[in-house]
């Protein structure tokens, strides 16, 4: 699975301002339900209930929260760079400002991790990330993240 079938142009926000890790979860909720059709409350309990579990923050500023949701047919995500690094509990300890949400269906797990592992290794580049860092709209980082996308 493509990232770029998952992650739509008009899925890519930046300069997202949040003050916390809780309420960032609760924004990607927000903007997920509102595109699916699915509950709120159901998506961000899956998210928390995956960040119990230990932190999707993988460490040089970026997250990869991801959830699998009772209701979605199809995988989705949404990509955000944050205005202002936040606290995610993150592996190296520092914040977060590059987030990649990824929502699927329960049953298919399989193609999830596949597309997890496209995501992470695009963010792994030095180059990937610096472009969007410094991207001045969201074309720039949408395409800095389907560069490679295969």
């Amino acid at each position: 699975m493509k990232i770029s079938e998952v992650i739509k142009p008009e899925g890519v926000t930046i300069d997202m301002s949040v003050s916390s890790k809780g309420q960032l979860l609760r924004l990607l909720s927000q903007k997920a339900a509102d595109a699916l059709g699915v509950g709120e409350h159901d998506i961000l309990a899956a998210l928390q209930s995956r960040e119990d579990l230990g932190s999707t923050g993988v460490g040089a500023g970026i997250a990869i929260p991801h959830a699998a949701v009772v209701g979605i047919e199809e995988p989705f995500g949404l990509f955000v760079r944050l205005a202002k690094p936040v606290e995610f509990d993150a592996l190296d300890e520092e914040p977060v400002d590059i987030v990649c949400l990824i929502l699927t269906p329960p049953e298919s797990q399989s193609p999830c991790l596949r597309l997890l592992s496209a995501i992470a290794r695009q963010l792994r580049s030095p180059d990937a990330v610096k472009r969007i860092r410094s991207a001045r709209d969201s074309g720039h980082v949408y395409s800095a993240i389907t560069e490679f996308d295969c």
